[in-house]
């Protein structure tokens, strides 16, 4: 084998790790790695017990948390699971969790599933924190979605109001992440690919998204490129580990970890999202299926020219040639991203999950802030035209 068939040969390794230097200390990441990797990262942080979070289908219907709790068994590390946590992260669900975790004298969190028990598992430690005055104490999350929760300093969680609200702080990042695609086996189609849509929210946005440096733009380029080559072969193919763990990857770099970030909507897509979302219990996914499309077709008339540049750029990654505009390849980027919605089968509209119209002037509002924004007529047509 030449240097260069060598190169070639480990390009598309799919095992790895990597170190964050402050509080995100490592993402390990293949097939399998969960057996290797949770042992790695407890004696990293010197976690002794831990609490598993989840969902309670993902508990229920499925082998992955036995699996996830058989590995802490063996070293002696297993306190108790908790699967109270729920779409968009109850706070009901957040308080009995840390009740539970002070209950069994944990540790360490080891949250098993999508953004929902991963984002609740950052609002139990934070209340924790809160309530001790202490150190933030450490989760490690295990996703089994391609939601992109686990990189985030913030945690989002719906009060009893059924509003979606937020806390951060910089400690609130996982400890660890594994990334074992072998995990994400049982994860349904619909959640499996949806979440994929929502790392392609991620992406796109940050393409636009304020203080997000030139080097992790280029790295949201190759997560566009290879979301729109891998979803489609994850449907085609539910079986292939070797399609979902690049999926995991390009969910990885669509919101690469920023040291200074704070928790925050990325864009108008994901500002949207969060209001119609919990409200409506309209699943992450899908609020990013209904949303992105529109809200890239807009750019055209509300982005700088920079962001503008950087938005056309992206049908060079997705070998698509220029129109010869930059608003025209901004709108053949819409058009694509809405191709890839309908082939992926996840169409789906407002009036599905029963909006009412009359709402629709609020959730603009909303989601903008305030109710004099210039812009606020062309998202409520934005939205009109979701149903």
């Amino acid at each position: 084998m030449s240097a260069l068939d060598a190169t070639n040969a480990s390009s598309s390794n799919l095992h790895g790790s990597y170190a964050w230097t402050q509080s995100l200390q490592g993402i390990h990441f293949g097939p399998g790695s969960i057996k290797t990797a949770l042992p790695k990262l407890l004696a990293k942080i010197g976690a002794k017990k831990a609490l598993v979070v989840t969902g309670r289908s993902l508990h229920e219907k499925t082998d992955v948390v036995r699996n996830v709790e058989n590995v802490l068994k063996e070293l002696n590390a297993y306190g108790a699971t908790f699967y109270e946590i729920g779409q968009h992260s109850p706070i009901a669900g957040i308080k009995n969790g840390l009740q539970q975790f002070k209950d069994v004298g944990a540790d360490v969190i080891v949250a098993v599933g999508g953004g929902s028990p991963i984002d609740a598992s950052k609002a139990i430690l934070y209340f924790q924190q809160q309530e001790t005055g202490g150190p933030y104490l450490k989760q490690i999350a295990i996703p089994t979605t391609l939601s992109a929760a686990e990189y985030t300093v913030g945690a989002g969680f719906t009060t009893e109001e059924g509003v979606k609200v937020a806390v951060n702080a910089p400690e609130l990042v996982p400890a660890g992440i594994i990334l074992d695609a072998e995990l994400t086996l049982a994860t349904p189609e619909r959640l499996w690919l949806s979440t994929g849509i929502r790392a392609l929210d991620h992406a796109v946005e940050n393409l636009y998204r304020p203080l997000v440096p030139p080097p992790l733009k280029h790295l949201c380029y190759a997560a566009i490129a290879d979301l729109f080559k891998y979803l489609p072969e994850s449907k085609a193919n539910s079986q292939a580990v070797d399609s979902r763990q690049k999926l995991q990857l390009a969910s990885w770099m669509s919101i690469w970890p920023l040291q200074l970030e704070r928790y925050s909507a990325l864009g108008l897509s994901h500002a949207l999202g969060h209001k119609i979302g919990a409200r409506y219990s309209i699943p992450h996914g899908i609020t990013s299926c209904l949303t992105l499309a529109p809200t890239v077709a807009l750019q055209t008339e509300l982005a700088s020219e920079e962001d503008k540049e950087w938005l056309a750029g992206a049908l060079f990654h997705l070998r698509q040639p220029s129109t010869g505009s930059i608003d025209g390849d901004i709108r053949k980027l819409s058009a694509s991203i809405d191709s890839l919605v309908e082939g992926l089968g996840l169409r789906s509209t407002l009036t599905e999950y029963k909006v009412p119209r009359a709402d629709v002037p609020d959730i603009a509002e909303q989601a903008l802030g305030s109710k004099q924004n210039p812009v606020l007529p062309k998202v409520v047509a934005l939205l009109e035209a979701l149903y």
